[in-house]
């Protein structure tokens, strides 16, 4: 059976004076600090809540961790381990799992990749597109393809 990833928040919570110290997760040292980290159900010291692989204070780089194979990790490198890369449907190249995407249907693209591959358009989010034959096209671009195979919409 092959465990799923989890991703867990972390809250930084102010040490309140009056309260017995916390034991840390990470050193196992009591947690005298002004602040400490909660996070998978334990208490961590700001400097003890590290990825497994690039060694980056996970209190400082978001409010998220993921676990997986017994590893605590940072968002970046749970996707450069864990996560699954393809080929962006315009160049053919890799596209790392970490990367941001554009998508339309089942096809991924770098973003620098997402334009319309007739005039070269760049889009940005929010921008209208359109997919005819698998191909990306800018409403000009579309709407001149249209009326060059008669489908041209009727202005009224």
């Amino acid at each position: 059976m092959q465990r799923k990833e989890k991703s867990f928040g972390i809250q930084m919570l102010s040490v309140q004076p009056d309260t017995k110290p916390k034991g840390c997760a990470g050193c196992n040292r009591k947690i005298k600090d002004r602040y400490l980290l909660k996070a998978l159900d334990k208490y961590w010291h700001e400097d003890c809540l590290k990825c497994a692989c690039c060694d980056c204070r996970l209190g400082e780089v978001g409010s998220t961790l993921y676990t997986k194979a017994n590893l605590i990790l940072c968002r970046r490198d749970y996707l450069r381990l864990f996560g699954v890369t393809g080929n962006c449907a315009a160049c053919s190249k890799l596209i790392p799992a970490f990367e941001m995407v554009m998508r339309a249907k089942d096809n991924v693209y770098h973003l620098d990749c997402f334009a319309c591959q007739l005039c070269n358009q760049r889009f940005c989010v929010g921008d209208k597109f359109f997919l005819k034959n698998n191909m990306i096209l800018c409403q000009t671009d579309y709407e001149e393809g249209l009326m060059k195979e008669g489908y041209a919409p009727q202005v009224r």
